[in-house]
């Protein structure tokens, strides 16, 4: 995981100072940055497929729709007519308007948050529309209410007017912006995400793009600063998905492991540790002495998660203060004192 964020850090800061090397000299290598972002979001796309043990359909659309942005960017940076730039600008939108669908997805799943097959049908449909609407120049007037083509120094760009439905894109971005920001907050305040850390990556990624999409609105650069951040958000989002993949990864809780073959030897504990055993119990609350009740009754661990309803990291903070409260160090040890008290 440190090594993916190492080369995830590596490459960023490689794209950042390319990018700005290529705006301060003002030459047609600008359209290098479009390339570079493109070259990376490829490999990422590739890296997932080939490399992720599971692979889940929102990032995979996340991916794809990074590189198609960005192969957007760099094809309408190369354009030398109208006619092929405006292609590009719908290519390059296409990627733009499932993009922030699929953050919101990845949102959601991270959050534990349940949603309906519905709502992803609706969603998607918005997101349709509202690309016909991007994609309208060159045939309507209702998105771009003129348009033409600029060349400056071998970089090509599209001089708009915008026209009466340009404000619908607006309100697309901030809206899932403020839905993911939503979805973050409430997450962590019913703690249903299943790690912090999770919400804190996935944060960084969306403020990321909210912050340089305020950037671009009040400073007038000189390429898409989306593109940046879009490249940089699928990097986080990449560690984010295989960090949480890595902890996924089952495993053999301690109540549910094999029990040892019974034995008939008699264990010793010293009458220091069994007055620590007692008084311990006096202090469990009735939680931890719900939980201790159904170790002693032979309950596994998945039996006990199920009767509290909780999830096993919340089982093993609880099991931590009864160990710690009792003297002991393991349910069987719990469970033997139990017996001999």
């Amino acid at each position: 995981m440190k090594k993916l964020l190492a080369y995830g850090g590596l490459a960023s800061l490689i794209f950042v100072l390319s990018g700005c090397n290529a705006i301060d000299n003002k030459t047609a290598s600008l359209s290098s940055v479009y390339i570079i972002t493109s070259a990376i979001a490829l490999l990422v796309l590739l890296g997932y497929c080939f490399m992720a043990k599971k692979r889940e359909i929102w990032y995979l659309l996340l991916f794809s729709s990074v590189l198609i942005v960005n192969a957007g960017y760099a094809w309408l940076s190369v354009s030398s007519t109208l006619g092929t730039a405006l292609i590009a600008n719908r290519v390059a939108y296409l990627g733009s308007v499932f993009l922030p669908f699929s953050m919101f997805m990845i949102t959601l799943d991270t959050a534990r948050i349940k949603y309906s097959r519905l709502v992803v049908a609706t969603l998607l449909g918005i997101s349709g529309i509202i690309f016909l609407i991007a994609a309208s120049p060159g045939y309507l007037d209702i998105y771009y209410k003129e348009v033409h083509l600029s060349t400056v120094d071998g970089v090509s760009t599209l001089v708009k007017v915008y026209g009466p439905l340009h404000f619908i894109y607006l309100v697309y971005l901030g809206g899932y912006f403020s839905a993911m920001v939503y979805a973050i907050i409430y997450a962590g305040r019913k703690k249903s995400a299943e790690n912090k850390i999770y919400m804190v990556i996935l944060a960084m990624a969306v403020f990321i793009n909210i912050g340089l999409w305020f950037m671009e609105k009040f400073i007038n650069f000189d390429f898409e600063v989306l593109s940046v951040s879009y490249v940089i958000s699928e990097l986080f989002l990449l560690g984010l998905n295989m960090l949480m993949n890595e902890h996924r990864t089952p495993s053999v809780p301690e109540a549910d492991a094999p029990s040892p073959p019974p034995t008939t030897r008699k264990i010793e504990v010293s009458d220091e540790a069994l007055q620590m055993y007692k008084l311990g119990l006096e202090n469990l609350t009735k939680t931890e002495r719900y939980v201790y009740d159904a170790y002693v009754d032979g309950k596994s661990t998945k039996e006990v998660m199920t009767m509290l309803n909780i999830k096993e990291n919340t089982l093993k903070f609880h099991n931590k203060n009864i160990y710690s409260k009792l003297g002991v160090s393991s349910r069987k040890q719990l469970v033997e004192i139990a017996k001999i008290i």
